[in-house]
């Protein structure tokens, strides 16, 4: 999943603002008691999401996949005051360690927890949001991108983890997984799409960053 060779992967963490108590208390539980810890953003990626939030000052921010919520918490840093972040993940055994979480921080009060099919729920929320960010299950991420698409305000930003598959998309020879051809295709899709500025990011396992015409 990480591309950059280790000392310099090393180097960039020591030289990137580091995470916060609540942060590292994340970062360390989820390592020692969940299974998949590989899924939690991180160090680097989450100061990236806090950063390109804190540029953006959305009002409103969604998140589709919130495993242990230390992206959500990263994305929130930049909400406006009266803002929200609204997250949806499809684990309800993971939801009370979410909320505990969200609860201990200072914009507990501006985040949502929604345990649900985000293909059912999305359709359901009547707003309109800044800043999405998709991390969950890799077969519906065309599916998500259409049904956000017009809730995102025109300058807004879509942005999806994992595009880079391991870097197993650069290599579509030797890989025919079924979560691989799904990457394949939203990346293929994402690119061809007119509605949108796209770039893709080769940070950690890739980060597809659309902007809203």
């Amino acid at each position: 999943m990480n591309f950059l060779p280790e000392p310099i992967e090393v180097y960039c963490e020591q030289h990137t603002q580091q995470e916060n108590e609540l942060l590292k208390k994340i970062n360390r539980e989820t390592h020692l008691e969940v299974l998949m810890p590989r899924m939690l953003s991180g160090h680097l990626q989450g100061r990236f999401l806090a950063m390109i939030s804190k540029m953006i000052q959305p009002k409103n921010i969604l998140e589709i996949g919130t495993f242990t919520g230390y992206a959500a918490l990263c994305l929130a840093e930049g909400l406006k005051a009266d803002g929200k972040l609204i997250t949806i993940d499809i684990n309800e055994e993971l939801a009370p360690r979410v909320q505990q979480y969200f609860s201990e921080s200072d914009k507990s009060a501006q985040m949502q927890l929604i345990t649900g099919n985000a293909l059912n729920e999305i359709p359901q929320l009547n707003m309109m949001f800044d800043l999405v960010f998709i991390d969950a299950d890799k077969k519906n991420y065309a599916a998500y991108y259409e049904l956000v698409f017009d809730k995102v305000n025109h300058g807004g930003y879509i942005i999806a983890d994992n595009v880079l598959w391991s870097g197993k998309v650069a290599n579509p020879h030797e890989h025919k997984d079924a979560d691989t051809l799904n990457m394949l295709a939203f990346n293929e899709m994402i690119a061809n799409d007119s509605r949108v500025e796209q770039m893709l990011l080769p940070l950690r396992d890739g980060l597809m960053i659309c902007r809203k015409k």
